[in-house]
């Protein structure tokens, strides 16, 4: 394959990777703003949103073109479906960060419940290391790595679960707290929501490296079985 198909197929994989970047941060301000109540940072992170959307937009235009001229070898084509792919699954992940924002929009008390706030930032501090991981075992081209990354989704699942609960029990001792609960309930889904994004990065890895489509957590639990377990064995 010419060296032109190489220059651009690097410039397309620094593009994912700034996507990624990107998304992280986004994760980060917006549970920081969610947990903080800070309205004005939540109102940027919406205003930004169409960021990551254009890079992705721009990302597959790219990459569509260069399927087009230059007909590429079986391993290269693979490699573009890949950053088509899982640029898509990204693009996902910073709309879920968006909604998180939008969610402390419609917010209207400084009431917070501080245990799920400690929750929240634990199961976004794994969401994060999961997505830098995802993206170093993409730069390396290491399917194991991204395996293994697939597997952490259990602990979010696990997390996500715990966080519901301490929300539903927020909400029976608190009925003016109902409202607030409810919003917390879905922000804890929008990184449950993340967390399986992750996987779906870690899988067109693995598509990238061998050209099969494999589902990596075939037997996951649903978080609501989860749920059932933890009920039926607290300890």
């Amino acid at each position: 394959m010419s060296q032109t198909f190489n220059d651009k197929l690097k410039v397309l994989q620094k593009t994912y990777m700034k996507m990624g970047i990107d998304v992280s941060d986004q994760i980060y301000q917006s549970i920081k703003a969610f947990t903080e109540n800070d309205q004005k940072l939540a109102t940027e992170i919406v205003n930004r949103d169409s960021k990551v959307n254009d890079e992705e937009v721009d990302l597959e235009k790219e990459a569509l073109n260069l399927i087009a001229l230059r007909q590429p070898v079986a391993s290269n084509f693979r490699s573009i479906i890949t950053l088509l792919k899982a640029s898509s699954d990204l693009e996902r992940i910073g709309d879920h960060a968006s909604s998180i924002a939008r969610e402390t929009l419609r917010i209207n008390t400084e009431s917070r419940i501080p245990e799920v706030n400690e929750a929240i930032n634990q199961m976004a501090l794994k969401i994060r290391g999961m997505l830098e991981s995802s993206l170093d075992a993409y730069v390396h081209a290491d399917q194991e790595a991204a395996k293994l990354v697939a597997q952490e989704d259990i602990l979010i699942d696990k997390k996500f679960v715990l966080a519901k609960n301490l929300i539903v029990s927020e909400m029976e001792k608190n009925s003016d707290k109902i409202e607030l609960a409810t919003i917390y309930l879905m922000v804890v889904r929008y990184l449950e929501r993340i967390g399986d994004h992750i996987v779906n990065l870690s899988e067109w890895i693995v598509y990238n490296a061998t050209g099969k489509i494999v589902e990596l957590n075939p037997g996951k639990i649903e978080p609501e079985l989860i749920a059932k377990e933890l009920k039926n064995n607290p300890k």
